[in-house]
């Protein structure tokens, strides 16, 4: 299709198509600039690099972060890191070491660019939108396979405008416009659709707001959300020494979107997520008065310069309620020097604020869980049941300005009732730069010799397709189940993530303990579900880990973008319901089967044997999609083809 005036969005992806044309829905394929990966999915993405038997990344720039698993109560994730560094300064990876900060807010600060693209193993990666990049999570396959030089595959994206009009009020933030962009378009709302913010009040936000906005727009299910790069794009880039890689980028006067959303600035009010969904969101005034027993700061969605100084102009002179707990992540080693030189932490110290690691601990259950019971405000992106570590937790999302106003009062409190005179956090002139915990990769990898240690376990294969799937439905799930749901994190978990037969043990573990036990039992089998299934996480070891327990397909009435292409990419046949109400003739425990010798027509017929009855399921595959299913997965698949 010929796009004479082309959006934003159709730009950056014109110049990187390798196939495909601009039609959304239509299958394309893109050059993948950079990548980015961090220390829980970057390990398992590694050995698929390796796997591949290519000497050096290909790509122009690709970072290996540590900022998930921290918490080192055992050699396990200390084992972890030694090999990602090892195997980065061998393969031509730049390596970000642990304190250096959260892999977004870094990549954001010293190596995005505005018109690349940019392919991370963490699902938030699109903040990198917040400077005008096309940046899209992806599963640690398809990263390592972008590493190799092979294109990224998806299937060409809607693309949304959405208009903001006015200017943010005091103690609103660009945290409570994706709140209420969640409100208005559901979890599910972005699913293969771009975001794209437009409208005279994209110049008042600057790129802190910008990238919150960005971030989050993986909570909608989106592929990635973009900002246009401006003067408060080139301004942020020259105050990190890198005014070099700025271009402006704009949309074509004139051009037109698939779908469009208005959102008046002007009028927007403090919001806030209730448990257990990002998009369970109120206004903040609705629920005031509700007891807080946990306050959380940072995460990659704001942990900002512009955030943390917001924090301590709000703290100061003042303490926190005695009745509950904060604590701080800051989102750069940068961000963190910065305010230790203007003194903006003292403030926030004094206020009796806990200082944590510059990491994502706290986000994925990593440490500082709530209470029993407790009910936690976090400024971060994800309030999914038991993500804080703590089951029964409440989570609530919201801006730093109201997670202060709560923490001050020890209820849900609207940040203008504390009569606080607002601030306008200005970027400074130049950032204190230092590089000095970014390792590159050595100039002789022969001589680099890779550490593995114990915990690290060969990958698992899975066998070519056979003609016949035959086994029991070992679970029979609702709508919106998460990633978190199938293969939880945490402090427990994590630390397996180079390790799948022991990771395995724990799949749907928040679901139904006896998963494992009775998927291993039964010689594997089928998952039920309903929409939006695996939404959340890129974490691909939601479909490696139930591959190793002889998961054969999922059937639901919708997927998630990277799951989908995660379960893909092991060899797990993907169906949906062709009539979803033939979701309530299917029962855990039920015997299925399914004739997969030709896959061609796109429709498959399901014998539920259980209860003679036959349902018309249907798959979204293309044919390179057809063959890497039938190969057993998308390495065996790329191998056979090198």
């Amino acid at each position: 299709m010929i796009y004479m005036k082309l959006n934003l969005a159709q730009k950056i992806i014109k110049n990187h198509l390798v196939t495909g044309d601009l039609t959304p829905g239509s299958p394309i394929a893109l050059r993948i600039d950079q990548t980015l990966t961090q220390d829980a999915t970057g390990t398992m993405a590694y050995l698929q690099f390796e796997a591949l038997g290519i000497p050096r990344v290909k790509t122009e720039l690709s970072v290996s972060y540590v900022d998930h698993n921290m918490l080192q109560s055992g050699f396990e994730n200390a084992d972890d890191h030694r090999f990602l560094q090892s195997i980065a300064s061998k393969h031509g990876i730049y390596f970000s070491r642990p304190g250096n900060g959260i892999c977004h807010q870094v990549h954001l600060e010293r190596f995005g660019a505005p018109g690349k693209t940019l392919l991370g193993s963490d699902s938030h990666t699109p903040t990198g939108g917040g400077i005008g990049m096309i940046a899209m999570g992806a599963g640690g396959l398809d990263v390592a396979l972008a590493m190799g030089g092979q294109p990224f595959n998806l299937r060409m994206p809607k693309i949304v405008g959405i208009r903001l009009e006015g200017k943010l009020q005091p103690f609103v933030s660009g945290k409570d416009v994706i709140l209420e962009v969640l409100r208005l378009l559901t979890v599910k709302g972005g699913v293969g659709k771009i975001m794209e913010y437009t409208g005279p009040g994209v110049a008042s936000l600057d790129v802190p707001d910008r990238a919150t906005i960005t971030n989050m727009g993986a909570e909608l299910g989106a592929t990635t959300s973009v900002f246009p790069s401006d003067d408060k794009t080139r301004r942020f880039l020259e105050a990190q020494g890198r005014a070099e890689v700025w271009t402006e980028l704009l949309p074509d006067e004139g051009c037109s979107y698939d779908e469009d959303l208005l959102i008046n600035l002007n009028t927007l009010e403090p919001m806030i997520a209730q448990p257990h969904m990002p998009d369970n969101v109120v206004k903040v005034k609705e629920i005031a008065g509700l007891p807080v027993d946990q306050v959380a700061f940072g995460s990659c969605t704001n942990s900002s310069y512009r955030d943390l100084n917001v924090m301590a102009h709000m703290l100061k002179g003042k303490r926190v309620h005695p009745r509950l707990s904060a604590g701080l992540s800051p989102g750069s080693k940068l961000v963190f020097d910065e305010i230790l030189h203007n003194g903006a932490i003292i403030p926030i110290v004094e206020s009796g604020i806990r200082i944590l690691e510059s990491s994502c601990g706290a986000c994925i259950g990593m440490g500082f869980s709530p209470p029993t019971e407790g009910v936690s405000v976090r400024t971060f992106n994800r309030n999914f049941l038991g993500r804080t570590g703590t089951k029964n937790a409440r989570a609530y999302l919201a801006s730093p300005e109201t997670a202060v106003a709560c923490a001050l009062t020890g209820e849900i409190t609207d940040p203008r009732e504390l009569g606080i005179d607002p601030i306008t956090v200005a970027l400074p002139d130049k950032f204190l730069v230092d590089d000095s915990m970014v390792i590159p990769p050595s100039d002789d990898p022969d001589s680099v010799e890779v550490i593995r240690g114990p915990n690290i376990k060969p990958l698992p294969k899975k066998d070519k397709l056979p003609d016949m799937l035959i086994g029991k439905v070992l679970l029979k799930t609702e709508d919106n189940i998460t990633t978190d749901h199938i293969m939880p994190a945490g402090a427990k978990i994590l630390p397996l993530r180079s390790n799948i037969p022991a990771i395995s043990e724990h799949v749907f573990e928040v679901i139904d303990p006896t998963f494992a036990t009775r998927a291993k039992a039964a010689g594997g089998g089928f998952v039920v579900g309903g929409h939006n299934y695996g939404q959340g996480s890129s974490r691909e070891h939601a479909a490696l880990a139930p591959m190793y327990l002889g998961l054969k397909a999922v059937i639901v009435k919708s997927f998630a973008r990277i799951h989908l292409a995660n379960l893909i990419n092991f060899g797990i046949l993907p169906l949906t319901l062709e009539n979803e109400d033939d979701y309530d003739k299917v029962a855990q425990g039920d015997t299925l089967e399914l004739k997969v010798n030709d896959l061609s027509s796109g429709k498959l017929l399901l014998c539920n044997r259980t209860q003679g009855i036959d349902i018309s399921v249907l798959h979204p595959l293309n044919q390179r999609e057809i063959d890497i299913i039938k190969a057993g997965g998308a390495l065996a698949y790329a191998k056979a083809k090198q």
